[in-house]
C-alpha cells in the first residue's frame, strides 16, 4: 500500500472535492443498506474499491486500501468500512477472509467503528464484489451497531 509520502494527487479520494472523509455512524441520516454489485467501474453497495483513506490521527496522512461499499446515500456518496490484513478478534473488527481485493491471498478484517464517506470520483479501483453472505454479515452488525435499516 502507498502513503503520504508519495504524491496525492495520484490517489483519487485523497483531497479536494471527492476527498474520502470520516462519517459519524450514529449522525448520518437513514441508512439503506442494499447489495448492488455492478462491474461498471463505479462504486456500488456490495464491492470492494481502493480509496485514499486518513489516518485516524487525522494529520493529513493517509494511505491507499481497500474499502467495503455498504450503502449509498441520497446526496449520492457512499458510505464505506475499511479492510485490513492485520488480524484483529472481536470488538469492533468483523473477520471477512481473503478475497482477490489482496494480492497476497490474506484473510482480512472489517473495521467496524470506523465509518467513511466515498465519493464516486475519489476511489482508484473497484477491485471484486463481494459475496453476498460475507456482505449480509458486515451490514447486519453494522445494523446493529448504529440502528440503520
Amino acid at each position: 500500500m502507498t502513503t503520504f509520502s508519495e504524491s496525492q494527487a495520484e490517489f483519487p479520494g485523497a483531497e479536494g472535492p471527492y476527498a474520502t472523509t470520516e462519517a459519524d455512524p450514529g449522525d448520518v441520516g437513514a441508512v439503506r443498506t442494499q447489495y448492488a454489485p455492478e462491474h461498471d467501474g463505479d462504486p456500488d453497495p456490495g464491492e470492494i474499491v481502493w480509496t485514499w483513506v486518513p489516518y485516524e490521527e487525522r494529520d493529513g496522512r493517509g494511505k491507499d486500501r481497500p474499502v467495503l461499499v455498504v450503502a449509498r446515500e441520497e446526496a449520492g456518496t457512499l458510505l464505506a468500512v475499511q479492510l485490513t490484513s492485520k488480524r484483529h478478534d472481536g470488538g469492533d473488527w468483523l473477520a471477512i477472509g481473503a478475497g482477490p481485493w489482496d494480492r497476497e491471498g490474506r484473510d482480512s478484517w472489517v473495521v467496524l467503528d470506523r465509518v467513511l464517506r466515498v465519493h464516486d470520483r475519489g476511489m482508484r479501483r473497484e477491485a471484486c464484489a463481494l459475496d453476498r453472505g460475507r456482505f449480509n454479515l458486515v451490514v447486519n452488525r453494522l445494523r446493529e451497531l448504529y440502528g440503520w435499516a
